[in-house]
């Protein structure tokens, strides 16, 4: 039998200590999730006033199965090998030791640390209103995220090529940019005819005057290699900005979207603590007012899951429109 080369039987040691590692990590990731479950379902509770534990079930069956998704993705070779299981080490853990202190001990504040099964039944017994918040929220956010997006793009293309209007507007943006929108959201909330238009302006505020500053003077570093080639083609201004510096600034305003869809969220959240009626952010404001946290925690947990979307999705967006990069 021919024998293996030596870069081989390395190969080969690597593909069963990797294996080894798989199974090892799966045992142990497995090993907390059933000891969970029969916390959950097996152990005696001591706290009064406990919702049904099936909602709480689900979501730890739903988060195993994003867990086995990734892994199995992972195992393709299309995400970290190591991040499901580092995420479910931390998950289980910190599930399990809040239902043993909660529900089954009864060692936490009654009020101040809500038991999982009435945070996680939350979820069932107000979907309605929290789906109703989202779509509000979502509404505001993208409303903002795009005008001010679309504007600072256009703006920063004409004022980064003409001299005298980038004279103009960079001093007012240097001010600007530095400054969060968060810290005049309580005037504009005041002085705005609605809530929703103060918390549109709000984020066009956070966005537009980071975005353009950031642009303008990437339009000011561009190689002269490029605007010397495009001007032997005697183009004119209007075909420059167009044909030259959009296609130019492209890459960086796609790869810039995860930090503005981001800071769109945070000046979104903050707006909306300011007097909203509907909203995510209102939807906490008011539980924390009232002393419900366990419909608290749910809406924190559910502005996590709308952001972690947004941020997937996004990211999926900037590997189509910038395949090169």
């Amino acid at each position: 039998m021919k024998k293996l080369s030596r870069s081989g039987r390395e190969q080969m040691a690597g593909k069963h200590v990797g294996r080894g590692t798989l199974a090892r990590r799966l045992v142990i990731s497995h090993t907390l999730f059933f000891s969970l479950l029969a916390v959950i379902c097996l152990a005696p509770k001591a706290r009064p006033g406990l919702s049904q534990n099936l909602p709480l079930i689900t979501a730890v069956l739903l988060i195993e199965g994003a867990h086995l998704f990734s892994v199995w993705r992972s195992c393709r070779g299309r995400g970290s090998q190591t991040a499901p299981f580092d995420i479910v080490s931390l998950v289980w853990p910190v599930l399990l030791f809040w239902e043993l202190f909660t529900s089954v001990l009864h060692k936490a504040h009654p009020v101040l640390i809500p038991a999982p099964e009435n945070v996680f039944y939350t979820f069932f017994d107000q979907w309605d209103k929290l789906l109703l918040n989202i779509w509000y929220s979502l509404q505001l956010l993208l409303t903002g995220f795009f005008i001010s997006l679309i504007a600072a793009v256009i703006l920063e293309m004409f004022a980064g090529w003409y001299p005298r209007l980038r004279a103009f507007a960079y001093p007012i943006a240097n001010i600007m940019a530095p400054i969060p929108a968060i810290v005049i959201s309580p005037y504009l909330v005041s002085l705005m005819p609605s809530f929703r238009s103060a918390s549109v302006l709000v984020i066009i505020l956070g966005i537009f005057w980071p975005t353009f500053l950031n642009t303008v003077n990437r339009v000011v570093g561009m190689e002269p290699q490029i605007l010397d080639s495009a001007r032997m083609l005697h183009l004119g201004n209007s075909a420059m900005i167009w044909q030259v510096l959009l296609p130019y600034l492209f890459p960086g305003i796609v790869g810039g979207l995860k930090v503005s869809m981001t800071t769109s969220l945070l000046m979104l959240n903050f707006a909306e603590l300011m007097g909203a009626t509907h909203g995510m952010g209102y939807y906490v404001q008011n539980s924390i007012t009232y002393a419900n946290y366990a419909h608290a925690i749910a809406g924190i947990i559910v502005i996590g899951i709308v952001v972690t979307a947004l941020n997937a999705l996004v990211t999926r967006l900037q590997k189509s429109l910038i395949r090169w990069h």
